[in-house]
């Protein structure tokens, strides 16, 4: 069935009742896609994580987990996810460990070479200019940081056509990495996985110095 282009922009930055409604149906439908996400960032207890479009919180809360004594932040657009994501990270925040931004990946609000390793699944689609934020994640990766990003491949027809696509704009896997090396990134692997009946591709990749 075609997502209703109402529910297709709320899932690009919830607000609102409806948005609190579909943050909670995202929790649990992302919920695979995100954790294996972190599986290939290979993180160590020392690392300084980003998750960019962080939505509901709770792949910071695994991070912060993951990394004792590190740091992860999350950056996402919507004011409603931020307040969630903060609701969730509460302990983590008030102990230092975790940092949740309202922000655009376009302009990511950290100094550059802030983290280790950056993650974020399920937001390329609503990048108008995908280089531009892709460039922006590169800021602020440590030279050799390690960058994942996930995504639902063009190549998946079915799927992709049940997005509007003035809303939602689907890359192949090969698109992905071509976009990756022209912003700077290299090593750049792609693994594509079946998560909750759907083709997710994981583009691994390492910050160029």
């Amino acid at each position: 069935m075609r997502r209703p282009e109402f529910i297709a922009r709320q899932s690009r930055c919830p607000s609102g009742l409806l948005g609190w409604l579909i943050a909670k149906v995202m929790a649990v439908e992302t919920a695979p896609a995100n954790m294996r996400a972190l599986d290939l960032l290979e993180l160590q207890t020392t690392d300084r994580v980003l998750d960019v479009g962080c939505g509901h919180g709770r792949t910071v809360e695994r991070a912060a987990s993951m990394v004792p004594e590190g740091f992860v932040a999350g950056v996402d657009l919507s004011e409603r996810m931020v307040r969630m994501a903060r609701r969730r990270n509460r302990r983590y925040i008030e102990a230092g460990r975790v940092e949740i931004k309202n922000g655009d990946s376009a302009r990511i609000p950290y100094p550059e070479r802030s983290f280790d390793k950056v993650c974020s699944v399920h937001t390329l689609y609503f990048w108008p200019d995908p280089q531009r934020h892709l460039r922006e994640v590169h800021r602020v990766m440590k030279s050799g940081g390690r960058f994942v990003l996930g995504f639902g491949p063009k190549e998946d027809e079915q799927a992709a056509s049940q997005f509007p696509s003035n809303v939602y704009r689907f890359y192949t896997s090969e698109e992905v990495r071509n976009l990756l090396r022209q912003v700077g990134f290299t090593e750049i692997e792609t693994t594509s996985v079946q998560v909750g009946g759907r083709d997710i591709v994981f583009a691994a990749a390492r910050a160029r110095a």
